[in-house]
């Protein structure tokens, strides 16, 4: 069955060039949007949505009295909303007049379609440094097996132009796309948030089950794949040597296995005001000696699976 890369049918939010924490080398990354899991300390919430978003940045809006272009009928005829704090701000995006319209860049949208050739193309002009360090893409999210075709096509048309292959997953999506995506992949990062299947539901909204089952397919099929298992230390949800230890226990008689523990932070706590929503978490913070305890108990005690 042909494949047109030429239609714009994935959700793009960003692509984020010259990283290098986000699988080998210097890479490309490239968040699609949409989730199945809700978790409380989520740092995109603008990648949680299958469709693209308004974003209003309050420190940047004029003001009423000197500006007031979103009140008025947009020249679609649709009502603009009213960016009054005290008001709710309409985010469907009926027309996207309300961006283009507003002086001070004030509003602007979390989303974007594009064609698999579209973001190749900006990948692939990178090329020189990803063979050099060993880098190249790495498909991210929200979780990007959720958009499977589009993904699957990226995949396998970088596989074509012999770019470098990693992914970011939850790991909470059917075993037959999973199994499809590891035929084009060099390599997986793959988040464990917490055995404790009761906790995990809390936490993340989805039970934990498909997630370790198809943790255990993945390295069963594929034995040769590296993978990195990643585990966010959130307080007072998985920040125990009880629950990291669980899952180092779970992973560690995988020989292609390497695990890493990622501090928790409030980096995306703006990202939810300028989206309209509260931070789940709070004001909760990490405690940075309690951090430093899992580390040690990582390296002391399996050290071959620490990155």
């Amino acid at each position: 069955m042909s494949v047109n890369l030429d239609q714009k049918d994935g959700c793009i939010f960003n692509i984020q060039q010259f990283s290098v924490h986000d699988g080998p080398g210097i890479r490309t990354i490239v968040f699609l949007k949409g989730c199945p899991l809700r978790c409380l300390w989520c740092s995109n919430p603008e990648s949680q949505q299958f469709y693209p978003e308004l974003v209003f940045n309050f420190n940047k809006c004029i003001g009423e009295s000197e500006c007031g272009r979103c009140l008025s009928p947009c020249s679609h005829g649709v009502m603009q909303s009213p960016l009054r704090g005290d008001l709710p701000l309409k985010r469907d995006l009926t027309c996207d007049c309300r961006v283009h319209n507003c002086p001070a860049e004030a509003l602007s949208v979390f989303g974007k379609s594009k064609s698999v050739n579209e973001v190749l193309d900006i990948v692939e002009a990178d090329s020189a440094f990803y063979a050099r360090s060993g880098g190249g893409l790495t498909v991210s999210g929200g979780e990007p097996l959720s958009q499977p075709e589009y993904t699957l096509n990226m995949l396998r048309e970088a596989k074509n132009r012999r770019i470098d292959r990693a992914i970011e997953t939850s790991g909470y999506v059917d075993w037959s796309i999973l199994e499809q995506a590891g035929e084009y992949l060099n390599s997986i990062i793959y988040d464990i948030k917490c055995l404790d299947d009761h906790k995990h539901i809390q936490g993340t909204g989805v039970s934990n089950k498909l997630i370790l089952e198809n943790f255990e397919k993945l390295c069963a099929r594929f034995p040769e794949l590296p993978i990195l298992v990643r585990t966010p230390i959130i307080p007072g949800f998985n920040d125990s040597v009880e629950d990291v230890t669980a899952i180092v226990d779970f992973i560690k008689d995988k020989a292609n296995v390497q695990y890493e523990l990622l501090p928790y932070h409030r980096l995306g706590q703006a990202k939810y005001l300028a989206l309209g929503r509260e931070y789940p978490l709070g004001e909760v913070l990490l405690d940075d000696k309690k951090m430093q305890v899992l580390q040690d108990v990582v390296v002391a005690h399996y050290s071959r699976l620490t990155k």
